[in-house]
C-alpha cells in the first residue's frame, strides 16, 4: 500500500455518512432520514428505524400501506410517497404518527378518501394529494385536519365538492382546486376556511348559472384578494351563450336557473309478491336536476325494510335516499309485504325543487306462474295428446299416467281392428261372385262402327242390361310400369314381387 493510504481510508469513512443499525436492505440512512426511493418496492420495507423523522418512498410501486406497516414510525415528521400506485388509504392509516407535518401522496391512484382516512394527523401541516383520480369529496373528508395549511388538490377528476367536505380546515390558508371538472361550488363548502389566504380554482368546466351568483360577487367584493391575477379568470364552459366567457364580466341577469320538472309515469302500480320492479323518474330543467327517491314513510323497527336503489348507483334502505343526475330509476328487488307504500321523487338544482308521489301496492296473493304460449293446433284428423316427457304428464299422479296410457293404447287397437274390418268387407266383396248377368257388361265388338240406337234395343237383353260397343284401337291411358298396390288388400295377403297388369281403359262408343 502507498504511503498514506491507510490515512486517506480513514478520512474517507469518516466523511461517509454512518449507517444506521438495522437500515432496511438498499436503503440508505443517516441521521433521522430513511431515503428508499425508486427501489421497485411493493411494500413499506421492514427494518426502518424507529426514531426516523423524515422517510423517503417515492418512485416506487406501493399499492397499498399494510396494516401496521407504520406502527413503529411514531417520530415520524415527513413522509413522502409520491409516484407509487396507492389505489386507497385504509381508515386509521396514519393514526400512529401523531407528529407528522407533511405527508405526500402526489400521483398515485386514489379514486376516493375514505373518512378517517387522515384520522390522528391533528398536527398535519401540508397535504399533497394532486395528480390522483379523486372524483368526489364528500362531507367530513378533513375533519381531522384542524392543522392543515395547505391542501393541494389540482389535477384530479373533481366533479363534486359536498358542502361539508372542508369541515374541520379552519387553519386552511392555501387550497388548490385547478385543473378539476368543478362545474359549480357552494357557499357553503368554503365558509370553513376562516383563514384561507390562497384559493385557484382556475382550468375548471364551470357552469355559469344561478348558482354561481355568489361566487362573482364574493370575488369582486373582497375574495380577489385570495385569487391571483391569473387565478382570477375564471371562464364559463356552459351555457354555449356564455361559453369562454370570463365569470367577472357577466352580470348577474344573464345567470339564470330553470326550475326542475317532474314526471313520473304511472302514479300507481300493483306489484306481485317476488317480482321485480322498475319505476323511472324523469327530470328537465337547467342545471341538470338531481333526482332523489326516497320512501315517505319508515318502517316499523323489526320488519324487513323495501330495498330502492338508482339505476347505476348503491343500493339504499327504506327511509334513505340516493341521488343520481338526470333521470333516477327506482329499482325493487324481491318484492314484499314490507315495499308497499308510498314513495317520492325529489328533483333539485339552483333553481328551486320539485316532487312527485308515487304509491305502490303489493298483491297478498302467491304470484300467479308465468303461462307459456299455447302450443300449435295438432293436424286435421288427428288428436293432441300429452308426451310423456313433457312437464304436464310428469305433474300428473302415477294412477292418472297409467289410465291415461291404457286409454291411449285402447283408442289404438280400435283404430287398427276397425280398419281390418273394412279391408275385409272389400276384399270379400270383390271375391264373391254375383248371380248370373247381375252387374256384368256386355261387349260386342262391332269392328265395323259404332252400333246405332235400334241394334241397342235389341242387343238388350231380357233383364235390362244395356251393351256397349268398344274400340279396342283407342286405348285412353298409356301402359305403363305397375304400381305397388296402396290399398288394405296388399296389406292382409299380397304376395311379395307379384306384379298386378294395370288397368287399360278405352274408349266407348254406343
Amino acid at each position: 500500500m502507498a504511503p498514506g493510504g491507510p490515512a486517506l481510508l480513514l478520512l474517507l469513512l469518516l466523511l461517509l455518512p454512518p449507517r444506521a443499525a438495522g437500515c432496511p436492505v438498499a436503503c440508505r440512512c443517516y441521521s433521522a432520514t430513511v431515503e428508499c426511493g425508486a427501489l421497485r418496492l411493493r411494500v413499506v420495507p421492514l427494518g426502518i428505524p424507529p426514531g426516523t423523522q423524515t422517510l423517503f418512498l417515492q418512485d416506487n410501486n406501493i399499492t397499498r400501506l399494510e396494516p401496521g406497516a407504520l406502527a413503529p414510525l411514531a417520530a415520524l415528521r415527513r413522509l413522502y410517497l409520491h409516484n407509487n400506485s396507492l389505489r386507497a388509504l385504509e381508515a386509521g392509516a396514519f393514526r400512529a404518527q401523531p407528529r407528522l407535518l407533511e405527508l405526500a401522496l402526489t400521483s398515485n391512484r386514489l379514486r376516493g378518501l375514505r373518512s378517517g382516512a387522515f384520522a390522528g394527523l391533528a398536527q398535519l401541516r401540508v397535504l399533497y394529494l394532486a395528480g390522483n383520480q379523486l372524483a368526489r369529496l364528500l362531507d367530513f373528508t378533513f375533519l381531522h385536519l384542524p392543522r392543515l395549511q395547505e391542501l393541494h388538490l389540482q389535477e384530479n377528476s373533481i366533479e363534486l365538492l359536498e358542502d361539508q367536505a372542508l369541515a374541520g380546515l379552519s387553519s386552511l390558508a392555501l387550497l388548490d382546486l385547478s385543473r378539476n371538472q368543478l362545474g359549480t361550488i357552494s357557499r357553503e363548502a368554503l365558509q370553513p376556511l376562516a383563514s384561507l389566504q390562497v384559493l385557484r380554482l382556475t382550468e375548471n368546466p364551470w357552469r355559469c348559472d344561478c348558482a354561481l351568483h355568489w361566487l362573482g360577487a364574493w370575488i369582486k367584493e373582497g375574495g380577489q384578494r385570495l385569487l391571483s391575477s391569473r387565478d382570477r379568470k375564471i371562464m364559463c364552459a356552459e351555457p354555449p351563450r356564455l361559453a369562454l366567457q370570463s365569470l367577472l364580466d357577466i352580470s348577474h341577469s344573464s345567470l339564470i336557473c330553470i326550475p326542475p320538472s317532474v314526471h313520473v309515469q304511472p302514479l300507481e302500480l300493483t306489484a306481485n309478491l317476488g317480482e321485480d320492479l322498475r319505476v323511472a323518474c324523469q327530470a328537465s330543467g337547467y342545471p341538470q336536476p338531481l333526482v332523489t327517491w326516497r320512501k315517505v314513510h319508515q318502517p316499523r323497527e323489526g320488519r324487513p325494510r323495501a330495498q330502492a336503489q338508482l339505476e347505476g348507483g348503491a343500493p339504499v334502505l327504506g327511509g334513505h335516499s340516493a341521488s343520481d343526475t338526470g333521470s333516477g330509476m327506482l329499482f325493487l328487488s324481491n318484492i314484499t309485504l314490507a315495499h308497499a307504500g308510498k314513495y317520492e321523487c325529489e328533483a333539485s338544482n339552483a333553481g328551486g325543487a320539485a316532487r312527485v308521489p308515487f304509491r305502490l301496492l303489493v298483491n297478498a296473493s302467491r304470484q300467479q306462474p308465468v303461462r307459456s304460449p299455447p302450443p300449435a293446433a295438432p293436424p286435421a284428423g288427428r288428436e293432441p295428446r300429452p308426451m310423456a316427457g313433457s312437464m304436464a304428464f310428469r305433474a300428473l299422479g302415477l294412477a292418472t299416467q297409467t289410465a291415461i296410457a291404457a286409454a291411449i293404447a285402447l283408442l289404438a287397437l280400435t283404430a287398427v281392428l276397425l280398419a281390418a274390418m273394412i279391408c275385409r268387407r272389400r276384399r270379400r266383396r270383390k271375391k264373391a261372385r254375383a248371380p248370373p248377368g247381375e252387374g256384368a257388361l256386355f261387349v260386342n265388338d262391332y269392328l265395323d262402327g259404332p252400333c246405332t240406337f235400334a241394334q241397342l234395343e235389341e242387343l238388350r237383353d231380357e233383364r235390362g242390361h244395356e251393351m256397349f260397343v268398344i274400340n279396342r284401337s283407342k286405348p285412353l291411358f298409356a301402359e305403363g310400369p305397375a304400381e305397388g298396390p296402396a290399398d288394405c288388400e296388399q296389406a292382409e295377403g299380397a304376395t311379395p314381387g307379384l306384379r298386378v297388369p294395370p288397368p287399360v281403359a278405352y274408349e266407348i262408343h254406343c
